[in-house]
């Protein structure tokens, strides 16, 4: 519960006094990947697990920052004065980049704070535990210090922290889905205008099913990067062919295939076509949502997978063991990797009936063929406890299992 984290941030600061709690959740992209940065749509909801917060306001600028995830690093210590990056200081740069990032928009922030962060959200998972700590980090900055900033700026900022100050040439999505995430809702995000629509997620007897290989993947570490510069080299190459786009979102799958001749050298190809036709599942996937047709959902899912698979080449036999066990299962609506792809998760839509069977024969099937153990999660947008400061519009936020850090809301694990 609340109370314990408290009392264990009490104990490692040596502090009696008020504090100050804070949650921002997790996210799971259910269609449209690898769209963000390319100018696209993409899909995702927030989740009720994420990342808890509790807070000291100090009259020094001295941060003290310490995670129960990695309680071996102890509490990691830096200074307002010199906000650099230092690999020794780990997950400690987030929040690190953050703030130097509102100080270099001219936000006065004139202290440090001590701060003890626990985060649900497996790590390295595709669920966004960066953008995660990212935009809770802001959300403390607004409220310890009165800033006069929005969502979105607050969103834009954290991106550009992960861009420029931890090196990952991210999207906005991830971010953007941790702030504006909305109860009982998935966003619809233009990431080239930043319009959005919220949509109800009216799954019926159906759930929401996240399955992580336990293979983690840091997107610094992938080559998350070098697909990007493929979409912008060929954003060039189309550019110097008469064809005037910032993005290949901005083209339709008949527009693209008009022109994709120009595109000579076969992995930009192959990067090209998987962006836009994901941009145009995504578009898609939404209206069939909209008119409660899961089922054309869930196989346009599946359509994004072999995309990533085959053009994008993000899966890996990890990934790929896990989408085609939940493919042979029976209930399965769709399943796709999530997130960056290299590892990470999985995000199945299982009607409830075959929920036990599915998490029972596809943890078996995985582990055959990889010799791993994967973890099941059963996601949703809603849980019966309000957290204090939430970031989320609504949501109802899971603190039943707060200290048991293995627990991740995992029905199975095998």
């Amino acid at each position: 519960m609340l109370e314990d984290l408290i009392k264990e941030f009490k104990e490692i600061f040596k502090y009696d006094g008020e504090v100050e709690t804070f949650f921002s959740p997790g996210r799971v992209n259910l269609i449209g990947e690898h769209t963000d940065y390319n100018g696209g749509f993409v899909f995702p909801c927030a989740l009720d697990f994420g990342t808890y917060a509790v807070v000291k306001k100090r009259e020094d600028k001295v941060f003290r920052m310490y995670s129960k995830n990695f309680k071996n690093l102890g509490t990691i210590e830096f200074n307002l004065d010199n906000l650099v990056y230092n690999k020794k200081d780990n997950w400690a740069n987030y929040p690190k980049g953050v703030v130097k990032t509102f100080l270099d928009k001219a936000y006065k922030i004139d202290s440090g704070f001590d701060v003890l962060f626990y985060g649900n959200i497996p790590n390295g998972a595709g669920l966004s535990s960066s953008a995660s700590i990212e935009v809770l980090t802001a959300v403390i900055l607004k409220d310890l210090f009165k800033l006069d900033i929005d969502m979105v700026e607050m969103v834009k900022m954290c991106q550009v922290a992960e861009n420029k100050f931890i090196g990952v040439n991210s999207g906005i999505m991830d971010q953007f889905a941790v702030g504006m995430g909305k109860k009982d809702h998935a966003i619809l995000l233009d990431c080239n205008t930043l319009k959005f629509e919220y949509v109800p997620v009216k799954l019926k007897n159906m759930s929401i099913v996240i399955a992580n290989t336990n293979k983690k993947r840091g997107l610094a570490d992938s080559k998350y990067n070098e697909r990007r510069s493929s979409c912008e080299e060929a954003v060039k190459v189309l550019n110097d062919n008469g064809v005037n786009i910032k993005y290949l979102g901005e083209l339709t799958v008949a527009e693209f295939d008009k022109v994709k001749h120009f595109i000579t050298d076969e992995e930009q190809l192959k990067r090209a076509t998987h962006a836009v036709s994901e941009n145009e599942r995504a578009k898609v996937a939404v209206e069939f949502l909209k008119k409660d047709d899961i089922a054309e959902f869930g196989r346009l899912m599946n359509q994004s997978h072999i995309s990533l698979r085959d053009d994008y080449e993000v899966t890996g036999i990890e990934l790929d063991s896990l989408v085609e066990a939940a493919w042979e299962e029976e209930g399965t609506v769709g399943s796709r990797m999530t997130g960056a792809g290299f590892g990470g998760c999985t995000v199945s839509i299982v009607e409830n009936d075959h929920v036990e069977n599915f998490i029972k024969n596809v943890g078996k099937k995985y582990k055959e063929k990889t010799k791993d153990k994967t973890q099941t999660i059963i996601a949703s947008t809603a849980s019966p406890f309000k957290f204090p400061k939430t970031i989320l519009q609504g949501l109802d936020v899971n603190t039943s299992n707060i200290n048991d850090i293995e627990a991740l809301n995992i029905l199975s694990s095998f």
